[in-house]
């Protein structure tokens, strides 16, 4: 037997016993305000986590853009390949906010009937976007570090490349605490995948300085072998941005998100045992389905009573749980075999 979120019979409203510690305007709101955990409420919160994500995206892609853009102009003077191949990354970094702000606009639709669970999964998509650019942006700069090497020059204006590498670094740095935080926040690992992206993407920017330092003395080596470094750097980069996007398309989840699932369905009164606990991430949002052990003799509106309760309690319980499906089993026959031989008697009958 299935349930759904409490809050959604009847349109059901009620406060939060818990106590709301953000300031005397918000606790005066919270008491004149009507506010609820139905379905309705669940869609504007993931909603404003959208807008959050979209706000994040586009302060960035201009704090990139500007910083890509100063630096182009130093590499214009000067000639230098490392300070070209963080220019090149800085402003494919940039890009990647396009299609990742694309995903959290379709993530807004809502469901339909053939997208049952919404399209939330346009983030995972555009972490495939993502992936593909790091590694379009390492190539990039391998390829210009060793045509360098083939074809030595000499860099000008060394203290503008210089200059140039920490304009990078504290460009990339900025949008990585910001992005990580608005990230972390909303629980989109596409974008806290991101903000680690830029965050590496200053240091590297850091390499320039020293690409420059060498020029100063004359390594003609030293520009081309930072922008090899500078290449390596973002495949370390590839490797984690994969590694996360391909977690999230395989529907994996912090193991401890399935304990406090699990604890918080153990402590509701009835539940007697708690046979299985799924989540799985869609975009930014997770979703649980449950399987809990209820007293045989309950009556059909008792097991659903347990069984809304268990779905209301989740939503409080898992951080970022957008909804939950909770299945009653009768304690004496729990699992899945009881509900195949449950099937095959009904049809048995059915015949007969």
């Amino acid at each position: 037997m299935s349930g759904e979120h409490a809050g959604q019979r009847n349109g059901h409203r009620h406060e939060h016993q818990h106590e709301h510690r953000r300031g005397v305007w918000h606790r005066l709101r919270h008491k004149l305000v009507p506010h609820s955990h139905d379905s309705a409420d669940k869609v504007d919160a993931a909603l404003e986590a959208s807008r959050d994500g979209i706000r994040a995206l586009w302060i960035s892609l201009v704090a990139l853009g500007a910083t890509a853009a100063a630096q182009a102009v130093i590499v214009a003077i000067s000639g230098s390949v490392a300070l070209l191949s963080d220019t090149a990354h800085n402003a494919a970094d940039a890009l990647t906010a396009v299609p990742l702000g694309i995903a959290f606009l379709v993530g807004r639709r809502a469901a339909t009937k053939a997208y049952t669970y919404g399209f939330g999964r346009a983030e995972d998509l555009a972490g495939i976007v993502i992936v593909l650019v790091i590694a379009l942006s390492a190539g990039l700069a391998a390829w210009q570090a060793i045509d360098r090497l083939l074809h030595p020059a000499t860099i000008s204006h060394a203290w503008a490349v210089a200059a140039a590498g920490v304009i990078g670094f504290i460009g990339n740095e900025l949008v990585a605490r910001y992005r990580i935080r608005v990230g972390r926040r909303i629980g989109s690992a596409a974008l806290v995948a991101d903000g680690l992206h830029a965050r590496t993407d200053g240091f590297t920017s850091l390499a320039v300085v020293a690409a420059a330092a060498g020029a100063t003395v004359g390594w003609r080596w030293a520009d081309p072998v930072v922008g090899l470094l500078i290449a390596v750097a973002i495949l370390v980069v590839l490797r984690d941005a994969a590694r996360e996007v391909y977690r999230r398309l395989m529907d994996a989840v912090d193991p401890d998100l399935v304990d406090q699932a699990d604890a918080a369905l153990r402590a509701i009164a009835g539940v007697r045992d708690v046979a299985r606990v799924r989540l799985r991430w869609i975009g930014h949002r997770l979703h649980a389905e449950a399987d809990i052990v209820v007293d045989a003799e309950l009556t059909l509106v008792a097991a659903h009573d347990i069984a809304a309760d268990a779905e209301h309690q989740l939503t409080h319980a898992v951080p970022r749980l957008a909804g939950a499906t909770v299945h009653t089993d009768p304690e004496s026959h729990p699992g899945a075999h009881h509900h195949m031989d449950l099937s095959h008697s009904r049809r048995s009958g059915s015949a007969a």
